[in-house]
């Protein structure tokens, strides 16, 4: 393809609005364009990618034997209220109305409308397994959309979503999910983590996050260097940092600590190391009742994982109380809060670590004070214990194999394990051998194609623009003539070149606008094109032209007549690579 048969935008300087680097070089290179807040219009160049990245999705959903459907973006809420989710969902969920009154939503995701087909179409263990699949528009209502295509309302995602006769065949349909994403990300040339993760409002049993590594991402992804282990910071599993608990010392006593409502404070006034202190979070679950609380603990330097909490028996639906209520509980307002003789009585949960502490400082229960040789047994009852903090650099890895890093990642895909969340709630039953009739059990399987453009960039750049992995950048190659439309010895060599490079399948652009070189450079840096040949009538005088890989700081000097050889052999090596 010629440049000027194409469509060209770029930008030198991004919009005010754009954030973060991916959002600044959509912009500049053409791909996006704001149409209104989280809604993008995506121009030629950002399109080439996106139907790249499906291209490589369906290859490897096909080879993994998923089949290809497609689901209406607008779906009707009967099928939401089965499943309780038209009311459990919240904002996020766009709400419409037809001129009839009824109520619609555009889709954020299909379950409930694929496990409809499945009820209507599947009668018989004879017909599964099957796993069907989709890359449809996706629409979440954020309160707050931001990071261009990272977070924003509309996108394209791929969604499939297996099922099985039993939990056996989910796990079977699960793994070659598993294995299929692990090639799709292999194959877009990223670096990424499958971690373990929370289902979230999806449901069900078990779930992998696949994560893009990128310093800017959102999520903190805890892993072992030395193992395989890795998981999202909200379901790493944090073990206890003290083997067991060492009888009691001190004697209980009770310290001023005027003006000190912070453990790190407490710990500079007493003059100990903050791992001696213990952080008190008061929770409410509210029922029918009133609200019962729950005092949570963690160590003085740790922090409270709210998935885990919410994990906790009783939890589930936790809010953070009140100060009326942490007053009307422990007589005091927070910042001296305790677990010893509160003025009424609630559940304690120790973090694991706090539950093999002794002779611990925490809140006194009295404005200003404090506790130290706090014990377990001997001061207060001895405590409900979980895992509710964030593990932290340097824990040991559950596995046994070493000790954690943490490091930041964009979600750009999801696995869940559904069970038989809907096929209960929707009655999506099959006959067994038997003549039984038996639940469907179902897997759910997501990838956020356009989030994996924005994933990509964050991952791939410099201080030129985009480095796309050939895999899907909107063009392999780029021709730059100096001089096309003043030298036929540049014209033709271009022209020749061009089509040589298209014969074998390379997706080459050849820009022939005239622009000057340093014009010229700048867009196709930008744009990010991971290879460029230069052609000028001072090399073509000397035989040779110049060969450039986006990330080589110089040029290579390729005879004429092996130039098109060249490029074939790096663009397929790196195509085999990936």
């Amino acid at each position: 393809m010629k440049a000027t048969q194409f469509f060209i935008s770029t930008l030198k300087e991004a919009p005010a609005d754009a954030e973060i680097v991916s959002h600044k070089l959509m912009m500049r290179a053409g791909m996006i364009r704001k149409l209104g807040a989280g809604i993008y219009n995506y121009l030629p160049m950002g399109l080439k990618v996106i139907r790249k990245v499906e291209n490589i999705i369906r290859e490897e959903m096909d080879r993994a034997g998923a089949v290809e459907l497609l689901m209406p973006v607008i779906q009707p809420a009967e099928l939401w209220q089965e499943t309780g989710r038209w009311d459990k969902m919240g904002p996020e969920l766009l709400r419409i109305k037809d001129r009839h009154d009824r109520d619609f939503l555009i889709q954020p995701t299909s379950e409930e409308v694929v496990t409809d087909i499945a009820r209507h179409e599947i009668k018989s263990y004879k017909q599964l397994p099957v796993n069907f699949y989709q890359i449809q528009t996706k629409f979440r209502d954020e309160r707050r959309p931001r990071f261009g295509i990272m977070r924003g309302r509309e996108f394209s995602m791929k969604d499939a979503y297996s099922f099985d006769r039993d939990v056996e065949g989910m796990k079977q349909s699960y793994a070659k999910m598993f294995e299929a994403y692990n090639r799709i990300f292999t194959r877009l040339g990223l670096k990424f983590r499958a971690v373990a993760a929370d289902n979230g409002a999806i449901g069900g049993t078990g779930s992998q996050e696949f994560h893009v590594i990128a310093d800017t991402g959102e999520d903190a992804i805890a892993y072992c260097p030395s193992s395989d282990y890795a998981a999202n910071i909200e379901t790493a599993e944090a073990l206890s940092l003290i083997a067991a608990r060492a009888p009691g010392k001190e004697t209980l006593t009770e310290v001023a600590t005027p003006g000190k409502n912070k453990c790190e404070e407490v710990a500079e006034l007493l003059k100990l190391p903050l791992d001696r202190t213990v952080k008190s979070i008061v929770l409410a679950v509210d029922g029918e009742t009133g609200a019962q609380l729950f005092l949570l603990l963690v160590r003085g330097d740790h922090e409270l994982n709210e998935v885990k909490a919410s994990k906790v028996s009783g939890l589930t639906d936790f809010r953070f109380a009140s100060e009326a209520e942490i007053v009307e509980y422990f007589g005091t307002p927070p910042g001296y809060l305790g677990p010893v003789k509160t003025k009424k009585p609630l559940t304690v949960v120790a973090d694991r670590t706090v539950a093999n502490m002794s002779d611990f400082v925490c809140g006194a229960n009295k404005e200003g004070f404090h506790l130290s040789g706090v014990n377990w047994g001997r001061d207060l009852p001895e405590p409900l214990v979980a895992d509710i903090r964030n593990v932290v650099e340097g824990d040991a890895s559950p596995d046994g194999k070493g000790v954690l890093e943490i490091c930041r990642g964009i979600e750009v895909g999801h696995i869940f394990q559904l069970g038989t969340r809907y096929s209960e709630a929707m009655n999506c039953v099959y006959l067994d051998e038997k003549g039984h009739s038996q639940p469907m059990v179902m897997g759910c399987y997501g990838v956020g194609v356009t989030r994996v453009l924005g994933a990509a960039i964050e991952q791939c750049f410099d201080e030129r623009g985009i480095v796309w992995p050939v895999s899907i950048a909107p063009f392999q190659v780029v021709i730059c003539p100096m001089g096309y439309d003043r030298s036929e010895a540049v014209r033709e060599t271009s022209d020749r070149l061009h089509a040589e490079l298209q014969a074998a399948g390379i997706e080459v652009i050849l820009d022939d606008r005239g622009e000057r070189p340093g014009a010229m450079f700048a867009d196709w840096e930008l744009i990010g094109v991971p290879y460029r040949v230069v052609i000028g009538d001072r090399g073509l005088k000397e035989g040779g032209l110049e060969f450039q890989a986006r990330t080589d700081t110089e040029a290579t000097v390729v005879p004429v007549a092996e130039m098109a050889a060249k490029v074939i052999a790096e663009v397929k090596a790196k195509l085999q690579h990936s």
